[in-house]
């Protein structure tokens, strides 16, 4: 029963981690979009910034069915990763070198939601929150896909084939 309450406070820190983190990424993302060379690339981060504004709405619904508020914590691996990335806006004007690294910096703040994410999952099923597992795992689902066509459009770039990304991003 003891370890019941350590898995739920690990579950409710989890939560709060990834509403930060969700909240720091829609302030810097606009950012990013208008720095983007690649009109693909603006346009991935600009659908990846409006899936991020849906996926705060899931967590503050988990949140509100849980009875639990979202705290006011700093998510400071996700602050360290968006500061590292816009680093790069400084290195590189509008070019395909600027763009290949807000892709290489998105995808590491992708790879950190779908640990993040994943955890989150597995708590939810071993807590029993089955709304929360099921509001989680759509969230988990896009940002595979947002990783997926981060990887895709990054492909069409270093090949000089921004079509072909186009046409594999338009397809799903």
């Amino acid at each position: 029963m003891k370890d019941d309450l350590k898995f739920e406070s690990i579950f409710l820190e989890i939560l709060a981690d990834l509403y930060d983190a969700e909240k720091q990424i829609i302030e810097a993302l606009p950012k990013l979009i208008a720095e983007a060379d690649s009109e693909l690339l603006a346009g991935a981060l600009q659908l990846h910034l409006d899936e991020t504004k849906e996926q705060v709405v899931r967590l503050e619904t988990i949140f509100e069915r849980i009875g639990e508020q979202p705290g006011s914590g700093r998510s400071e691996a996700m602050l360290g990763l968006i500061s590292e990335g816009e680093k790069s806006l400084g290195k590189f004007r509008k070019s395909p070198a600027l763009d290949i690294a807000l892709i290489a910096s998105a995808q590491k703040v992708e790879h950190y939601e779908l640990a993040a994410y994943g955890s989150a999952c597995r708590l939810a099923e071993m807590l029993g929150q089955e709304d929360a597992l099921e509001l989680l795992q759509d969230t988990l689902e896009e940002e595979r896909t947002a990783d997926e066509n981060l990887a895709e459009v990054a492909e069409g770039i270093l090949t000089g084939d921004d079509a072909a990304a186009e046409d594999s991003g338009e397809e799903e």
